[in-house]
Parts: C-alpha cells; structure tokens; sequence
C-alpha cells in the first residue's frame, strides 16, 4: 500500500511542478510564478552553489573603467522625423513641391508605400527652427523645453541603418539583428554587469503611448534570447500590479511561501545535480528576485510622496501613470536604485501622413518630460554616471508621401539619415556630431551606424563590445554582431 501511495505523491508532486513550471513565459524574466517566490540569502547561495563552470553566471566586472554606471534609454517607437525637429534644412523651403533630384536619391530602395508614386515632391518643415544654447543648435519650435538642455546634449546627425521597417529596425536596434530571437541589449548588459541592487531587475522595461493605433511593440525586444533567462527584460506596468502575479495569492502567507520555495529549491537541486542544466538554477535565481521585489518593486513604483516641485518639472502628466512623463519619473527612481538598464518605449511617431499635426502632439508629450529628466538627474548628482539616449529606430524623408498642401503632408520610412541625441556619462556636452545633406536624406560627414552606436554605449559602460560574447550553437555572439566600432569624438 505504501508502494501506491509513494507513487501517487510521486505523480502529483510531477503534474503540480509541470504545471508550476508551464506558466514561466508569462511573468518576471521569462517567469511568471517566479514573482509567487522568496528566498533568503542562505538559500540563494545553495541555488547557485552547484553551477557548473563555464554556465555563464553574469560576468559582474567591466573590461575597463566605465564613465556610465547606467543607461535610461527613451526609446521613440515609430520613427520620429528629424526635419520637424532636430536638422534644419532650409533648401527644402527653396525647393518645396518640387521633385527630389535623382542625383540625391540615387535609386536607393523605398518602402512599398511610397515606391509607386509617379513624384516625389519636397516637403519643407512647417514648423520654425532657431538657434539655442552656447553653440547656437538649430532647434524646432516643437521642442521648447529640450531646447533648453541642448548645453548638455551630444547631437548624432548622421544615424543610419539598413532596416526599412519597423518592426526589423527597432529589432536592430534593441538586439543588432533585424531577426527575432537574439538577445536584447539590456540583457547582454544585464549577463555582462551582473546587478547593483539584488532587489530590483537589472533590466527594466516601462511602456506608453503618445497616441493610439501605432506599430505594436513585441517581447522580442527585452528578450534574453540565448542568454540565461534570469537576464530577461521585465515589464513594469502602471496601476497596482506593477509586475504580473508578484503579489501573495489570496489564502497564501508569507510563512507559507517560504515553505514552499525551500521544498521547490530541494526538487530543483535533486534536477540540476542530474542533468546539470544551469537554466535550473537561473530559474530559482529569478523565484529569490520575486521575492525581494514584493517590497522593492511597490516602493519603486509610488510617486505619491514625489513634492510638487518635481511634477511641475516633469509637468502635469507626470501625475497620470503610464504615461510617458511619469515613466520618464520613474526611470530616474529606478536608477536610484541602482537598476542598469531602463528601457522607455514611447508609441506613436509613425506618420505617414498628416504629420504636422500628428508630430506635434507627439513633441508636447514627451519634450518636457524628457528635459526634466536630464534636469532632474542633473539636480541629484546622477548625470555624471547615467546615460540618457533619446531617439528611434529610423528617420523620415524629404519628400512627402501622398498629397502635399501648405499645410499637410505625410513622411515616409527613411533609413539613410537620422537623428539621436544623448547625454550625462561620458558624452560631450553641446555638441553636434555628423551632417546630412542639404536635403536631409544622404549622410555626408561622419556616419554612425546602428552598430556603432552600440559599441560606443558599450564602451561608456566599461565593456568592450567585441569581448562580451556568448557561444551558442557553435557560433560566438555579440550584440554588435560582427560589425561597429566606437564614436570617440563625441566622447570625454
């Protein structure tokens, strides 16, 4: 009798841990029961104990001195146009309706939107530019508020990538593949650095929306790919439930928890000592994390005890949560808690057609926030060793896509020429990098690649972009792929 017993036990521990383990692609780090976990240090240190060499454990050290300690990256989904914002280019009102010179276009590939048009008619901003800060920067009426930070910014004019739509150029962006499945840049930070806060991710991922019915953003994008799971991106999302499934279910206690996740980590240990997989252990890695982020994460995330001063500096959005502007709040929390890598996904720059009106919605929701961010950064003593990057996956062309009025005009994909901007560790200060030219679709002067950019962000993280690989399936990877190399001179 006790035979049958032992076995029922047997078959209901199995179905009960195969169930457990069937939910962990839907929370924290590929993870989602992880969040229904604790685990104190001691139990931890058993997790990790038997993890066999070579089982690529976060590396934890820089190959240098890094002048950044971490990154927020405000990441602009949808393309916003650098001729209504950042690179003045007073030749189009000379040659507004008239076609784009072949000479200038050179036969290079269009989208399928644009493609059929029998022109190509010059599109002039409708928006006025002038000059700011200490080195005069051309900046558009539509950014006020960055215009006044524009002393503590690095302009990249001359972006450029191969990637034509969206979805494979904010994936290049994101992973230096314009194919799913590889690793996103936080998590090859997150393998590489390891964590400062043992309590928090190490790679954050906060999402908004300046308007609705743009291109959709995937998971691909914060993804470990290859990488250990524990490297993960996790989603903090607005309202009470920052992170999915983090807090107690009802009936559970935190005593009950405890039991459970030290009879969990035996079961895991017995697993890993016979089949010596380390993802057993970097998923126990990610339960102890859940734990610690029960009280870490909701005292992150409240805003409530922020003073007045700081939402008039990020402005009255900043009130609303999930908006751009109160993640922009939240980014620098978050960094103050030592998270390395904020990512900030902003939905709604795609405008193929009455963009004057749509980009300026989009300017007034995210500017202020934006330059409250570097202010407040300022402010605290934390510019000097946080990176800000603002920018998105491709540019916007010359000519207008569709029908073009004085007043109306749409842009389509451009991937020749764009612009970024960055500023605090280890970048200059009032400084303007690259040239288009006088049309604002071809780079003329220092051209910086999509991988080039990431090894120079790498590099102001103390890694060189070239030694922090991972072998897998027979191939060492690197975010840079095969490609980049660093920007100095916009460096310190």
């Amino acid at each position: 009798m006790s035979f049958y017993r032992e076995l029922e036990n047997h078959v209901h521990e199995q179905l009960s841990r195969r169930n457990f383990l069937s939910k962990t692609s839907l929370g924290l780090g590929a993870a989602a029961m992880a969040s229904l976990l604790n685990a104190d240090d001691s139990m931890a240190k058993k997790i990790t104990a038997g993890t066999p060499e070579g089982a690529s454990l976060p590396l934890g050290k820089p190959h240098f001195a890094p002048k950044a300690k971490r990154i927020i990256y405000l990441f602009q989904s949808g393309a916003p146009s650098q001729l209504e914002l950042f690179d003045y280019k007073p030749k189009l009102e000379q040659m507004w309706g008239q076609d784009l010179p072949e000479s200038v276009r050179k036969g290079q590939r269009l989208t399928g939107m644009t493609a059929g048009q029998s022109s190509f008619p010059l599109a002039a901003s409708k928006y006025k530019f002038a000059r700011h800060g200490s080195n005069d920067m051309m900046i558009s009426e539509l950014m006020p508020f960055t215009s006044s930070i524009v002393d503590d910014v690095t302009f990249i004019r001359s972006m450029h990538t191969e990637a034509i739509n969206h979805d494979p150029a904010v994936t290049f962006f994101q992973t230096g593949s314009q194919q799913g499945g590889r690793p996103s840049w936080g998590s090859w930070i997150s393998y590489g650095l390891g964590s400062d806060n043992q309590n928090m991710p190490s790679f954050v991922v906060l999402l908004s929306k300046g308007r609705s019915g743009d291109q959709p953003l995937y998971a691909k994008l914060w993804s470990n790919g290859f990488l250990p799971s524990v490297h993960q991106g996790v989603v903090f999302r607005s309202g009470p439930d920052p992170v999915f499934y983090l807090n107690n279910p009802d009936g559970i206690d935190k005593t009950s928890r405890r039991r459970m996740l030290n009879s969990l980590a035996k079961l895991q240990q017995a697993q890993f000592e016979k089949i010596l997989d380390p993802e057993i252990n970097y998923r126990m890695a990610q339960y102890e994390m859940a734990y610690r982020m029960q009280t870490a994460v909701p005292e992150t995330m409240d805003i409530s005890k922020e003073p007045d001063y700081i939402f008039d500096l990020y402005g009255e959005e900043s009130r609303k949560p999930g908006t751009f502007a109160a993640n922009c709040l939240l980014a620098r929390k978050l960094i103050e808690k030592d998270v390395k890598f904020v990512q900030l996904y902003h939905q709604g720059w795609d405008q193929h057609g009455n963009l004057p009106d749509d980009i300026k919605t989009m300017a007034k929701s995210v500017d202020q926030a934006s330059a409250a961010l570097i202010k407040d950064l300022k402010q605290r003593g934390l510019l000097d060793e946080t990176l800000v990057i603002w920018g998105g996956e491709f540019g916007r062309g010359a000519y207008s896509q569709g029908k073009l009025t004085k007043d109306n005009y749409g842009r389509d994909h451009h991937p020749r020429s764009f612009t970024i901007w960055m500023a605090g560790a280890g970048v200059k200060k009032g400084f303007v990098f690259g040239e288009t030219d006088e049309f604002g679709y071809n780079v003329i002067k220092d051209p910086v690649h999509v991988h080039d950019f990431q090894a120079t962000v790498m590099h102001l993280l103390g890694v060189d972009h070239e030694q922090l690989v991972f072998k897998h399936q027979g191939r060492r990877y690197r975010l840079t792929d095969v490609a980049g190399k660093v920007v100095k001179p916009i460096l310190t």
